[in-house]
């Protein structure tokens, strides 16, 4: 076994050879170092790819500005990443199994992945397709991120403390839905509407009774922001004639209490090319507009409190009759085919766009509250709602180009963004002159469009994200299905321009939502004990010296723990057909001391971040020899982290004679491995003699490097006591053995103790006087 000094003089020879290497290296630039000048002549690069690039740098150890949520489409995922860097963060699952992070496969992330089943089926996937941020007075507050089902009508909301999934709702009305999520300023909040009209509830009715039996709506769920879920008890609808609602968004300041939904195929066609008719696409566009609608909200969550609802699957929904006779929905004609409607930041305006026109709308709230409170309306739809002329709601029309789609805002007062499907642009224009202002092509057709903040309000303008529907030529080709592409450009300058593409290989990323990243205030540990997905302390918490195995007929029940760089049991004996549970708690207190956990063959996967206590279940169906250990690399140790599960057939009986292996090590082995043990106590004692020396109390980094050394030296003291006891019964085997785990929490704790004296030393701390 080496000692801590020698290990030491080994780091140092690597050390000197590594700077001779950097030396050698200087000294021959022409084969190695370059100027910047070099690299642009050779690469062929203008001055303004060497300034799109110095303006998305962001260097070792420095941090993005603001942090971009995006939809993962088929994935069912939801895609993190860094803006100006556009490096990728983390995939966050939703829908759908993933098993980086064990969703899906322990029983606690099962259990919220069981809300989202339909009909009493497993919904293995998802199609996400509109993030939206919790916000506080209308500005994003980092703490809660929803996001929606397109493919099955579901509601999902994500838990940033620690970027994880905690609940799925399904909509209990709906058989589809695109228009989700939005929330209101406060987060009261989050709509969802319906897509394709069907009948509310799930009943049969042929197509032939579509006007008379089929349905749209919107769902307003209530989010109880003390418990981070959205509660469906207080949650209700609105019955909507069966136009195919689409996007969302809730009014804001001037517009508060109000909520804006548009629509498409308010020509209610049903095509049948099988029934000799033209197909939908063809009868869903024929008239010149469509239907916005108009909800007070605020209204309306008074009215489904008073009781006035239909109950359709235990849902309160308003039914149309009560919502004319409650002045609740009001109708504007609108661009057709619309595709987006979008609140200015100060809510007196609402701007859409018609995918089929090539102008953008802008109404003015003013006009159209002006419009409800006078009553004057152009007439009723066929079901009823009142109707307000579109020249008495607009503010303005302003041609911007080919299939108009998306519009965000920018920090400068009255200034917007809006994609062009048809045209691959961004357009910036001025809403309230009515104004083109700019356009800048995009590498193609792009959907939605994203500034940071750019739907509260408070926008933060720097950067715009576009969200491209194809790449074709814009990256190495990787088959027939390209990625996306995300391009980043830079909206500071009276001029924009492009500063990146990002390629995006994982299902359609839809729309996104860009926050500052200061906002974001993430854990880096849990308590010791918590089940991660409800965040209360799991009753199978385990703390070290807790580990047990206990059987009650055929069920098996192990509660273990993980620590660097062991699992505790090592081994775990079950007979063939035994039921078998196993609760682990991660002991670690370090940042980042992830471990994982695996059962060959047997599909059990797990992931434990430090604090967390989660289970998976087995049946130990099929008898043999089963290691397990751990996934994640966390330790020099790593792979030595294993274990054993031992399935003994039915009706075996051990042999006479079947032992374990013979002693091996002597006393001296054991003294030179105590001897090693005390060296490296000296090496700590010198770094923690350091530390307190200095004033890391002020450099949260190194306190929390400390409690982590502190934890490993304390966790040394139990293998210290049993290789004490076993030398002094003679047993020197077994005694160097557990000195050996001594020294390997010594070790550990060194480590982590340099660490945190080489953070000092680069931060400039300071002795303490």
């Amino acid at each position: 076994m080496h000692s801590t000094r020698t290990v030491a003089r080994q780091l140092q020879h690597l050390v000197v050879g590594v700077i001779a290497a950097v030396a050698l290296l200087a000294a021959a630039p022409s084969a190695t170092a370059q100027t910047l000048q070099q690299v642009v002549k050779e690469r062929g690069l203008t001055q303004q790819d060497v300034l799109a690039a110095a303006k998305t740098y962001v260097p070792t150890g420095k941090r993005d500005e603001f942090v971009a949520f995006a939809s993962g489409g088929q994935s069912g995922m939801v895609i993190v990443y860094g803006v100006p860097s556009m490096r990728l963060l983390k995939y966050i699952a939703v829908f759908n199994p993933e098993p980086w992070q064990a969703y899906g496969f322990d029983e606690e992330s099962k259990a919220v992945l069981d809300q989202g089943r339909i009909n009493g089926k497993d919904i293995t996937w998802g199609d996400t397709h509109h993030p939206a941020l919790s916000e506080t007075a209308g500005d994003y507050d980092g703490q809660y991120l929803f996001i929606n089902d397109k493919a099955n009508p579901r509601l999902a909301v994500i838990d940033l403390h620690d970027f994880e999934t905690k609940q799925i709702v399904v909509n209990p009305i709906f058989q589809s839905q695109h228009g989700g999520a939005f929330v209101s300023e406060n987060t009261e909040y989050v709509i969802e509407a319906a897509q394709y009209a069907a009948p509310l509830g799930g009943d049969y009715a042929p197509l032939e009774r579509f006007n008379e039996d089929y349905r749209g709506g919107v769902t307003y769920w209530k989010f109880n922001r003390e418990k981070g879920r959205l509660d469906a008890s207080q949650s209700f609808s609105l019955e909507l004639p069966p136009y195919s609602q689409d996007l969302s968004d809730f009014g804001k300041l001037a517009s508060t209490g109000w909520s804006f939904t548009n629509s498409f195929c308010s020509e209610r066609y049903v095509g049948g090319i099988e029934r000799g008719r033209p197909p939908f696409e063809a009868g869903c566009s024929a008239k010149d507009t469509d239907y916005l609608h108009v909800i007070n909200w605020k209204k309306a969550a008074q009215v489904a409190a008073a009781g006035k609802v239909k109950m359709i699957n235990g849902h309160k929904v308003i039914m149309m009759d009560t919502a004319i006779k409650e002045g609740l929905v009001f109708l504007i004609p609108e661009p057709k085919s619309p595709h987006g409607v979008d609140v200015t930041p100060d809510g007196d305006y609402i701007t859409i766009s018609g995918k089929l026109d090539s102008h953008t709308y802008v109404y003015s709230w003013k006009k159209i509250k002006a419009a409800i409170d006078a009553k004057n309306f152009a007439g009723k739809d066929p079901y009823g709602l009142p109707i307000i002329d579109m020249k008495t709601a607009l503010h303005t029309q302003v041609p911007l180009g080919l299939g108009p789609l998306h519009t965000q805002y920018d920090s400068k007062k009255g200034i917007a963004y809006t994609s062009l499907y048809v045209d691959s642009m961004v357009a910036r224009w001025d809403y309230i002159n009515g104004k083109l202002l700019d356009r800048l092509p995009i590498h193609y057709n792009i959907g939605h469009l994203m500034t940071m903040h750019g739907d509260t309000v408070k926008p933060r303008g720097k950067y715009l994200v576009a969200l491209n529907k194809l790449a074709i030529d814009r990256f190495q080709p990787v088959g027939p299905l390209h990625p996306q592409n995300h391009q980043l450009i830079d909206i500071g300058g009276s001029k924009m321009s492009l500063l990146y593409d990002m390629p995006l290989p994982l299902g359609e990323p839809h729309y996104v939502v860009g926050i500052e990243a200061g906002l974001l205030k993430p854990a880096v540990r849990y308590k010791v004990g918590t089940n991660t997905r409800t965040g209360e302390i799991s009753p199978h918490k385990t703390r070290a010296g807790e580990e047990r195995t206990e059987r009650s007929g055929n069920k098996v029940t192990v509660h273990g723990t993980l620590i660097r760089s062991h699992i505790t049991p090592e081994i775990i004996e079950v007979n063939e057909g035994d039921e078998l549970t196993i609760h682990l708690t991660n002991l670690e207190r370090a940042q980042d001391q992830t471990h994982g956990f695996t059962v060959s063959k047997y599909n059990v996967n797990g992931s434990w971040e430090p604090g967390k206590t989660a289970t998976v279940k087995f049946t130990a169906d099929v008898p043999g020899v089963f290691p397990y250990y751990c996934t994640e690399f966390c330790s020099a140790l790593h792979l030595e982290m294993q274990g054993y599960v031992l399935v003994k057939p039915k009706g075996y009986k051990a042999k006479v004679g079947e032992l374990m292996a013979k002693d091996q090590y002597t006393q001296a082995d054991y003294e030179k491995q105590v001897k090693a043990c005390v060296e490296t106590q000296a090496v700590i004692d010198g770094v923690v003699g350091f530390i307190t020396g200095q004033n890391y109390k002020d450099f949260p980094p190194v306190v929390a490097l400390v409690d982590d050394a502190t934890a490993q030296l304390g966790y040394a003291e139990g293998p210290k006591g049993k290789a004490e006891e076993e030398a002094a019964n003679g047993n020197y085997h077994s005694a160097t053995l557990w000195a050996g785990q001594w020294w390997q929490y010594q070790v550990k704790a060194a480590d982590i103790g340099l660490r945190a004296k080489t953070y000092l030393e680069q931060h400039g701390s300071k002795p303490v006087k």
